[in-house]
This record gives structure tokens, sequence and C-alpha cells, in this order.
């Protein structure tokens, strides 16, 4: 945990003036996007919601440059990568960067509810505008609030953007070098619209459930019991309390360390399994009818399969490099993580009151958003600092590993002689 401490210590001297540039403008560029997105989604929402993805791959941008930036004062993951010394190389790299961090990084952004705010201020601005032409008498656009909902346009944008990104990876080498511009809107369109078509599902699903009469009856049941035990309800009311604060103590510092073990792409690589030993005999007859389709369309689909899979697999690695790293260091980053959220909180809560009473109208209608971007601005340059000391020290455990093991064999031949 002091190696981690030291290493995001080294790097956030050397680098936070640019980490910060960087953080501030992703939030002008996030915030350019939206209000475009806005004004043409309030004429066509179907356009509007396109346009809705790049406000996120800006902000994947720049946290992409972050970490990038942080290289050079990493010096296990440099023993494992050396630095780049041409700029095709670089570039290269900082585009594979940012293919391969968009599907983990858009699933980050919906799971901890960032997905929802962009939605939400797209939405609002979506809104206004279309409210005000309203009142002017002026054309409204196609839809009132500009919300994007599961309908068969929906899904088909999520096929086509993907066959599209598909096509442009197959044919890379015949097309000119701007064409990964468009590789990286498409990836972000598809995923994004497959992610407002899962959470809507799940959504669904969900409260289907809730509502069937079983859960009924298992709600009445606890009623019951704790009203007979009552140290009972207690006891389950703690339990849920405890897991689902530990749970997100633990996976939001996790989840930062794998989006950047997908990023660097060093993570080590699982054991091979065969695909002869996955499914047993319901996995044997598939394979068996698969081989019977014609050759060409195996060959397709298992084009398709492999794009697909190639997304999940830089996510794996990492997970298994923190796995192999032991838990004693990831602990210790999960302890480091959450004391600088802490930290986080309390700025959050400190700067406000330090600009002591106001008047409301003329001061903080004007001023609070810029008020409260200070902790974050504050606290993103030391997050991406220990995000990357974090991941430096997993590379560095998993080296240190491998020497023993190397060293142990050649004192036991000595030892042996």
């Amino acid at each position: 945990m002091l190696d981690v401490l030291r290493t995001a210590g080294r790097l956030l001297w050397r680098h936070w003036p640019v980490l910060l540039a960087f953080y501030l403008g992703a939030i002008l560029a996030r915030y350019g996007v939206i209000e475009v997105a806005g004004w043409v989604g309030s004429y066509s929402a179907v356009a509007g919601s396109l346009l809705l993805p790049i406000a996120i791959l800006v902000r994947l941008v720049a946290l992409v440059a972050m970490f990038l930036v942080l290289r050079d004062g990493m010096r296990q993951l440099r023993a494992l990568a050396p630095l780049p010394v041409d700029g095709r190389t670089r570039r290269q790299e900082f585009l594979d960067a940012l293919m391969a961090g968009i599907l983990p990084f858009f699933a980050f952004y919906a799971a901890w509810g960032y997905l929802r705010e962009d939605a939400v201020a797209y939405s609002s601005r979506v809104l206004e505008l279309t409210t005000g032409r309203l009142f002017e008498d002026a054309p409204a656009g196609d839809g009132l609030n500009g919300e994007i909902t599961v309908t068969p346009l929906t899904i088909a944008i999520v096929i086509v953007a993907f066959v599209l990104r598909w096509l442009l990876k197959r044919y890379n080498d015949r097309l000119p070098r701007w064409s990964g511009i468009v590789a990286a809107y498409l990836e972000a369109v598809w995923v994004y619209f497959a992610a407002v078509v899962i959470s809507a599902v799940v959504g669904t699903v969900s409260a289907w459930i809730s509502t069937r009469q079983g859960m009924v009856w298992l709600g009445d049941l606890r009623s019951a019991i704790e009203g007979v035990f009552v140290p009972l309800g207690w006891l389950w009311a703690a339990t849920e309390w405890v897991l689902g604060e530990a749970g997100g103590i633990i996976l939001l510092p996790v989840a930062w360390l794998t989006i950047a073990g997908v990023l660097y792409g060093q993570a080590v690589e699982p054991e091979a399994v065969s695909a002869e030993d996955l499914g047993g005999d319901v996995g044997r007859r598939i394979r068996t009818r698969y081989r019977s389709l014609p050759a060409r369309l195996r060959a397709r689909l298992g084009d398709l399969w492999s794009d697909l899979i190639a997304r999940f697999t830089p996510i794996g690695n990492a997970l298994v490099l923190m796995w192999r790293a032991g838990p004693v260091l990831i602990g210790g980053f999960v302890l480091l993580y959450t004391l600088l959220l802490g930290l986080q909180g309390v700025l959050e809560m400190a700067i406000p009151r330090a600009f002591g009473p106001q008047d409301l109208g003329r001061f903080w209608f004007i001023n609070d958003e810029l008020i409260f971007l200070i902790a974050p601005v504050l606290i993103e340059p030391v997050r991406i600092a220990l995000v990357a000391g974090g991941y430096d020290g997993v590379i560095g455990r998993l080296r240190g590993r491998r020497a023993d093991a190397l060293e142990t064999p050649a004192a036991d031949a000595a030892s042996a002689e």
C-alpha cells in the first residue's frame, strides 16, 4: 500500500497541471456537446440522440489521455511496455486504448448513474428549447423531451452501428487514417444504445417481478416474522445496509482499476480453455450443428463472434491480473480509494460553507455550479494518479512473483549440486 501511495504521489506531483487541464477540457466539451445535441434534439429526437454518445466519448478521450500521460512515471509498467518513441506508434496506442475502453467505460458510466445524468441534462435542454419554440409558435421537433426509449428504431440503430463498425475494422487496411474517428463514434453509438435497451429491459423485468404475487407473499412473511421477533428485523436491515455499502465501497475502486487495466493493456493472459471442454453434451451438440453450416456462413459468423468477444477479453484479463496480485494489495488500494472518497465528501461539504451566507438569487443561483465543481476539480487528478499508482503496484506485485518463481528452481538446482 505504501508503494501505491508513493507512486501516486510522484505521478501527481509531476503531472497534476496536465491532468487538471484534460479534466476541465472534458467538462467543457461535454457541456458543449449536450447543448448542441439538445438543440438538434429539439428538432429531431433521433438526430439529437445520435449526438449524445459523443458527450460520453469526450470524457473517455480525456481519461485515456490522462492515463497515457502518466505512463512515463509508472516504473513497473515501463519495465513491461517501454514508451513508444515515434508519433505514429503513440497515436496508434491512443486509438487502441480508446477503442478498448469504450465498452467498460460506458458500462461503468451507466452503472454509477452518469449515463442517466447526461440523459437528464439532454432531455432538459430539449424540453427547454421545444417549450420556448411552442410559445413562439415556431415549429417544434418530433419529440417533446428527447427521451430515448426502446423502439424498433433504437434496436435498428444498435444493429446498423455494430455492423458498420465491424466493416470498418475488417477493411481497416484499405481505409484512410481518419476512419478511426468514425470507428470510435460508431463503437460509442452501438454501446450507448445497447446500454439504453438493456437498462430498459432490466427495469421492465424488475418492475414485473416486484408486482408478482409471490413477492407480495414474501414481503408479508417478512413483516410477520419481524413483528414476532423484532431483533431479526434489525439483523435483516443491518445485513442489507452492510451489503449495499460494502458493494459500493469495493466495486467502485475495482471498476476504476479494471478500466486502467483495459486502457494500459498489460493484463496477464488467463490460461486458455479449450472450446471442447465447454458446455458438456449441450455444447457438443451446438458445435456439431454449427459445423454443419456452410463454410462461408461459418466464416462470417466466426468473424462477428470474435469481434464481439474481443471487446470483453481486456476486461477479463484486467480482472485476472488483479486476482493474481492478491487480496492484500487490492485491499490496500480499496482503502486508499475509500479515504479519497471521504476527503471528497468533506470538501463538498466544506467548500460551499466557506463562502458564508450569501443571497440566494444574486449569488447561489448564479455561482452554484462553479462552486460545486471545485471539489471534483481538486479530487479528479488525485483519483487518476491513485488508480495509475494502484495499477503499477499490481504490475510490480506480479513481476515480483514471477522473479521469485524463476529464482526458486535455480536455487534448488544450486543446492542439489
